[in-house]
Order: structure tokens, then sequence, then C-alpha cells
């Protein structure tokens, strides 16, 4: 029979042997995770005598934020990204973009309050996040690039939240741009109520397969007042869950290098990432945000600059409609609206190639590469 002192001492052998396997697990984890970022770091390297590969904190708006700068010749357009979620940085999901640079210099942006930018100031910032200090920051960016960069004016790429801030930014200083893209763009209220009612018609139609009538009762009368509230998205949160409703954000990246080995980015960087997401989201999403209460329109539709669209027909997140009866109003030196079928939300990560494809034709003859 075993005496209590043996039975103490196999439990904290056993102890031991966990630990030490779990440490085991956990650093051979993090070599082959470095490994796999060492590969990846040749893969995305830039070796062109010409070409600029840049990651740095510049002041932008009273606080240090975290700016990426790559391409293979200094002579070509510059394209900044302004990135959605809000709160999303785009840097962990970009590899895809490898081919843009040969024929842009690709600047990624970590906006206030997000990524890298959110590990240097914290959640002290929150009280700064708008739409107006924001703006201004993108402005004070674009002017930043103009000098560091030696480029006249340079273009602008907005994806969903950065697409609603992005034009915020294009209408105030225009004399700074070349080009304005929109993909997945915000327009404002009418975007989410065309969103919603998507929601609503694809609830329904599970509920009719799955010949659900309680769902169908509560989603009737949502369905014939597609209003968005708070009520009615408890509602549409209770029967997405029930029906198993598809996620509409999410997507499967193109590029070479998945999200958690990109090179030089750290854990500690994810977590910044993910703080960051959620600093976001509390203070740039929900029906009390700038997207919301504030629509595109009061800007008027003056542009003097090329605006091109890229929008995917299977759009749930900002469905297209909107964004094209705003488009039709928008008065520019040469506009253009392309539809991809097929596409979703996420049409720079998800079709890296078919979008740069649509800048070579649309935006790429027209930049000016040239120094000021």
């Amino acid at each position: 029979m075993m005496m209590p002192r043996d039975v103490a001492g196999l439990i904290r052998v056993s102890l031991l042997w966990t630990a030490g396997l779990l440490l085991l697990f956990v650093v051979t984890g993090l070599t082959i995770r470095a490994y796999l970022q060492h590969l990846a770091a040749g893969e995305l390297a830039i070796r062109s005598p010409n070409g600029v590969e840049q990651g740095l904190y510049l002041t932008i708006g009273g606080i240090e934020q975290w700016v990426q700068i790559r391409g293979e010749d200094r002579n070509n357009p510059v394209l900044l990204f302004v990135h959605g979620g809000p709160g999303s940085s785009t840097l962990p999901m970009s590899s895809g973009w490898r081919s843009w640079e040969r024929h842009f210099t690709i600047v990624q942006w970590d906006q206030r309050g997000t990524g890298r930018t959110w590990g240097k100031s914290g959640d002290a910032i929150a009280p700064t996040m708008t739409l107006e200090r924001m703006t201004q920051d993108g402005i004070e960016l674009a002017e930043q690039l103009r000098t560091r960069l030696h480029k006249d004016k340079i273009g602008l790429i907005g994806h969903s939240w950065g697409s609603f801030l992005g034009v915020h930014i294009v209408k105030q200083r225009p004399d700074l741009f070349y080009a304005y893209i929109g993909t997945g763009q915000v327009v404002g209220r009418a975007t989410f109520e065309r969103a919603f009612e998507l929601t609503i018609a694809r609830l329904q139609a599970l509920a009719r397969s799955a010949n659900n009538v309680d769902a169908l009762a509560q989603l009737a009368p949502i369905a014939s007042q597609p209003t968005v509230n708070e009520q009615n998205h408890s509602v549409t949160e209770k029967w997405s869950k029930a029906l198993a409703l598809p996620p509409v954000d999410s997507f499967d990246l193109a590029g070479a290098v998945s999200p958690p080995f990109m090179p030089d980015y750290s854990l500690l960087d994810w977590y910044y990432w993910n703080r960051g997401i959620a600093l976001s989201d509390r203070l740039l999403r929900g029906v009390r945000s700038p997207m919301f209460q504030r629509d595109l329109a009061s800007l008027g539709f003056e542009f003097s600059m090329r605006v091109l669209f890229i929008e995917g027909d299977q759009d749930y997140v900002t469905p297209y409609e909107p964004a094209e009866r705003y488009f039709e109003q928008i008065e520019a030196p040469h506009k253009e609206f392309v539809l991809i079928h097929g596409g979703d939300h996420f049409i720079p990560f998800d079709r890296p190639d078919q979008f740069l494809a649509e800048l070579l034709a649309r935006v790429r003859p027209f930049a000016d590469p040239s120094p000021p």
C-alpha cells in the first residue's frame, strides 16, 4: 500500500514531467515559427538596387504611428493602403501584395489605436480616436510620404472602414492625391442598412430550408421593415447562431505567407493587433459610429483626382449597391466602377492578382511617378 508521502512524490514527478513536456512543446513551436519566418523573410525581401523596404514610426498627430514602405523601384508611384476593421492592421496578411510592389511603392499604416501604433500609446489614445483626428492623421502621413519618397502626389486605397476614412482624407486635401481607389466602399448608414437586409434574407432562406416556424415568425416583421436597431439586431444574432448562418467576414488569403509566419511580426505584435481591434471595435463600430451616423454625400460629390471603385458582387459586409448609387453621383476627371463577379469583401487579400490587374489597367498608366 502506497503511503501519502509516496503519492505526493508521484504527483510532483508527474507535474514536473507535464511542465517539461509543455515547455518542450512551446520551445519547439517557437523554433519552427522562427524558421518559417526566416524562410518568409527571404521570399518577401526587396533586393532590387533602387528598392525600398522600411518599417518605422513617424510622428503623426502628436503620437508615434507605425508605417511600412515597400517597393522594388523608388521611381514607381506610391499607393497608401488605408486598412479597414476598424483597427485591422493589414501588416500580417499582405504577402499577397508582393507582385504589387513591382509596380507601386506600397505603404501600410497602423492607424491611431491599431497594431504597433496601439503598442506605443495603448488605450490612453481612446479620446482622440475621432473621424476628424484620424482624417488629419491621414493627411499628415500623405504629406510626410511626399517628402520622404520625393513625390508630388500619391494614390490612396481605402478598404471598408478605410474607404470611409479615405474619402474624408482625399476630399480635405485633394492636392495630395492622384487617385482614390475604394473597395468594400462604405458610404454611410445606407451601407449597413443594405447589409442588414441581406442578413435577414439569408436567415429567412435558412429558416425555410429547416422548416423553422419560430424563426420565420420572428424574422417576418423585421423583413417587412428592416430597421437597424438593438432589438432587431438581437433577434438576428439569436437566429444567426441557431440557424448556423455562415460568417461573412471569413476569407482565404492568397498570399505566399500565412499571417502567423510573417517575418518581423512577433507574438507581442499579435497582442497589440488584438488589443487594437478591441479598442477600435468599441469606439468606431456600431450604430453610434461615424460610419453609421454620417454620410459621404454630405462631403459633396466632386473629386479632383481619378476615382476607381473595385467591388465584389458577393460582398455581404459592405454590399456594393449603396456604393454604386454614390459612385453614379460622383463628378471626377475620370471615374470607373468595377464589379468583380464572385468577389467578396476582401478582394485585395483573396484576389490580389485580379485587384492588381485593375490597378495596372486603370490607375498605373495615369499616375505620376516623377518627383516634384
